[in-house]
């Protein structure tokens, strides 16, 4: 008896945060509503050039390493491609694509990665993934330089809240 009483109070508690988590969800957008503007809608401008793209990198690994994260970074320019990469020591073999991939989508699809990861869990939008190219993710971020996006940095091999913080510090010297 004494179990079945601790098993219920067990399931209430950790069913409670989960029932508000669910109330605080916000509705999920109207797919049919027409914009009057499209969203995310900024200019392409002018690439990246290595030297700025390093510095960027050198950013990344200095606000990775003083928290003590393994990073593997990625600098693409406005074209999606590829011009800076770092793979910090210790950094996960499996996270070097995926940086790049991160870096790729948010310059094309001229958003942060994280978009798309709020678009998939918090309603549940799984044909996003259909897309070319998405990754439902965290941790791209797009360059945007004088309202024109110049690039994009990408950073996994941490949680997503670990590759957004290492990357948007990197970000903050260019989105000002």
């Amino acid at each position: 008896m004494r179990r079945q009483v601790l098993t219920s109070l067990l399931v209430g508690a950790l069913a409670l945060p989960a029932a508000d988590l669910f109330a605080q969800q916000p509705a999920a957008p109207n797919l049919d509503a027409v914009p009057e503007k499209m969203p995310f809608h900024i200019a392409y401008g002018a690439p990246i050039k290595a030297q700025r793209a390093n510095s960027l990198i050198q950013a990344a690994a200095a606000e990775a390493s003083k928290r003590g994260w393994a990073m593997n970074v990625a600098v693409v320019d406005s074209g999606a491609n590829l011009v800076a990469f770092l793979r910090m020591d210790d950094a996960a073999l499996a996270s070097i694509p995926i940086a790049e991939h991160k870096a790729r989508a948010a310059v094309k699809y001229r958003r942060p990665t994280k978009a798309f990861e709020d678009i998939v869990q918090k309603f549940d939008f799984k044909y996003i993934l259909t897309l070319d190219d998405v990754i439902a993710s965290r941790g791209g971020i797009p360059l945007i330089e004088g309202g024109k996006i110049i690039g994009a940095i990408g950073c996994s091999g941490g949680t997503g809240s670990q590759d957004e913080a290492t990357c948007m510090a990197a970000a903050a010297l260019v989105n000002k």
